[in-house]
């Protein structure tokens, strides 16, 4: 299946789907929209459902197929799949909005973003980290962490280093526990142990 994405995300006013990460994911599995469609649905930008398709983010999500749950008709998605300009239309909800529960919530789009600072930071800072150790502090997938490192991720121009500890994407004692393991490694295989990073100036500005 040949995928697109178009230049530019008009501007989307109405609702958005429930779990719209996972609607996209279902989207852009099954049927041929193109990425803007989908980011106009979900609240996305294209180039953010781009990084789903490409399996940069959104790594175990299980698709939530819009139609099953009467949020998206099939004739709807046949329609748009027929015009790119056209843009997907909701059904009207019969369903009461749902309270948040106390489970794990959903990751915002600008905490997601964080995470290739994140991944920089660590990169640059603890060259001791596995790619599994960084992958589990952070959440995310070696993939992307390669990409990070290899400068091909698509976000690669605004990628800034930051500690993922004041991002909180992890904890200052999850992520000294993992340098330890990681300096341990090192001695154990007789190699040196990097020195810990100096602090940046313009990190507290």
């Amino acid at each position: 299946m040949l995928w697109r994405c178009d230049a530019g995300l008009k501007g989307n006013t109405m609702a958005l789907p429930l779990m719209p990460k996972a609607t996209a994911v279902w989207l852009i599995e099954k049927t041929a929209l193109t990425f803007t469609q989908i980011a106009d649905l979900c609240g996305m930008h294209p180039l953010e459902v781009q990084a789903i398709a490409d399996g940069e983010v959104a790594a175990g999500i299980v698709g939530y197929d819009p139609v099953a749950n009467g949020q998206v008709s099939a004739e709807e998605i046949r329609r748009c799949e027929a015009d790119p300009e056209a843009r997907l239309k909701m059904l009207p909800s019969t369903m009461p909005v749902p309270k948040r529960g106390r489970g794990a919530r959903y990751t915002p789009v600008a905490k997601r973003n964080d995470r290739p600072d994140a991944i920089a930071f660590l990169l640059r800072s603890y060259p001791q980290l596995t790619e599994p150790q960084v992958a589990k502090l952070l959440g995310t997938t070696k993939e992307t962490i390669q990409k990070v490192r290899e400068r091909s991720h698509w976000n690669s121009a605004n990628i800034k280093p930051r500690d993922p500890v004041i991002l909180g994407l992890c904890t200052q004692t999850d992520l000294n526990a993992a340098i330890a393991l990681a300096n341990e490694r090192l001695e154990r295989e007789g190699k040196a142990v990097p020195p810990p990073p100096m602090p940046e100036a313009d990190e507290a500005a």
